[in-house]
């Protein structure tokens, strides 16, 4: 069963609609060609310094994807352009400004703090309760997203950025209405490092958005030494601005490229969260349909159901390989269910196995943000996995080793 136009709200319909009727009558699209976009980035940017040539690679494929796979509406194929154009913007700029200002690459990133897992196992709410401690950092949505100049730490509160960002975010919930009970969004939240990856072009970002299984495997299979050098020189750029406090960040994507992020960050301090594979793979599917309806001309749950099962079974077995290479001694493993019964108890657990200190202070400040946020403040997230075609069958062929090794922190999630 598909889920095509229909579902989408009447206005997005309608400029669908008049999108097709303009193509017919022979009227150009956004161009999705790579020279088309970094011309445009350039012209928009007066600059022309890309920096490491690795990224049209990525870029390459992705716009590939998105024209074979992606079954782009009109508002899709716009929305993909502006993306694109935007992360190609961000990328000019940050290269301009780190060759003007030697201080950028004399920043020193240490011993940041991560958190892994499969999606939908409470990355989020522990990225965002550590980035309430005074003593550590995650970097915010309108930062990433529109990061130069880097703020100074006095500024970071009431940027003229944040508004501007706040009013683009907005429009995510009118594309793809229902989002924002399932993650929540906002200039000021904390932002996991697939935006930062964007501009890389080697980024799970895109998979989220759209239908583009062929990036996705390339981006399983691909080298990206290049793309996690890119993502410690976006850290440094921000950390430019000033600031002495300890980085922590996030992204279940991190766990498919862990020897890369070692590389660059070799001090790392690495949380895994876990949650029964079934669950996490179901509610991931939920907020990739939700996502997509928004851009695509059908969705089809099923067939979105069976691509995150067989994707994240790929990614969990990498990062349990990758983990083995790595050691045991830089990781930290916490279950979904005491993540939601008991937040607070889970930090200090962190704050012990990495030999921090959790203040008074932090401490308050992360009750207090727990309840200005409650997990159903933006309403109650509703999926089931029969609806994407998953059972407990499909669990256990594609996690049978996650299951054995990782049991004891999932049962009962």
């Amino acid at each position: 069963m598909t889920h095509p136009l229909k579902r989408q709200p009447p206005y997005i319909r309608l400029a669908n609609g008049l999108g097709v009727v303009l193509e017919r009558a022979g009227l150009s699209r956004p161009s999705l060609c790579p020279e088309h976009l970094m011309r445009r980035a350039q012209a928009r940017t007066g600059l022309d310094n890309w920096g490491d040539a690795s990224f049209r690679t990525g870029l390459d494929r992705l716009t590939a994807s998105l024209e074979r796979e992606a079954n782009l509406t009109q508002i899709g194929r716009i929305v993909a352009y502006l993306n694109l154009l935007d992360h190609l913007s961000v990328r000019l700029r940050l290269i301009d400004y780190r060759a003007s200002h030697p201080e950028v690459a004399a920043q020193r990133i240490e011993r940041p703090l991560f958190i892994v897992g499969l999606p939908r196992t409470g990355t989020s709410i522990l990225h965002e309760l550590l980035a309430q401690d005074p003593a550590l950092r995650a970097p915010a949505t309108w930062e990433v997203a529109r990061p130069v100049p880097p703020p100074a730490p006095a500024e970071r509160d009431a940027d003229a950025r944040i508004a501007r960002v706040d009013r683009l975010l907005g429009l995510l919930e009118k594309l793809s209405p229902g989002f924002q009970p399932i993650h929540a969004v906002g200039a000021r939240l904390p932002q996991e490092c697939v935006y930062m990856l964007s501009s890389a072009f080697a980024s799970e970002q895109f998979g989220y958005m759209y239908r583009v299984p062929d990036y996705r495997k390339w981006l399983l299979e691909e080298d990206l030494t290049a793309a996690y050098a890119w993502h410690a020189a976006f850290v440094q750029h921000l950390q430019s601005g000033g600031g002495e406090a300890r980085w922590v960040l996030k992204t279940p994507a991190h766990l498919a490229s862990l020897k890369y992020l070692c590389g660059q960050y070799p001090d790392a301090c690495i949380v895994w969260t876990h949650r029964r594979p079934l669950q996490a793979i179901a509610s991931f599917s939920s907020l990739a349909c939700t996502l997509r309806r928004g851009f695509s001309r059908g969705v089809d749950p099923r067939e979105v159901g069976e691509e995150q099962l067989r994707h994240y079974a790929r990614v969990a077995r990498r990062g349990m390989e990758e983990r083995r290479a790595l050691g045991e001694e830089r990781f930290f493993d916490v279950g979904f269910s005491a993540i939601c019964d008991n937040p607070v108890g889970v930090i200090r657990e962190i704050y012990e196995r990495f030999s921090m200190t959790l203040t008074d202070d932090a401490e308050r400040r992360m009750r207090a943000y727990l309840r200005r946020r409650p997990r159903d403040l933006y309403g109650e997230h509703r999926y089931s996995a029969a609806a994407f075609g998953l059972d407990s069958g499909c669990e256990s062929d594609h996690f049978a080793d996650y299951l054995e090794r990782y049991g004891r922190y999932i049962d009962g999630a």
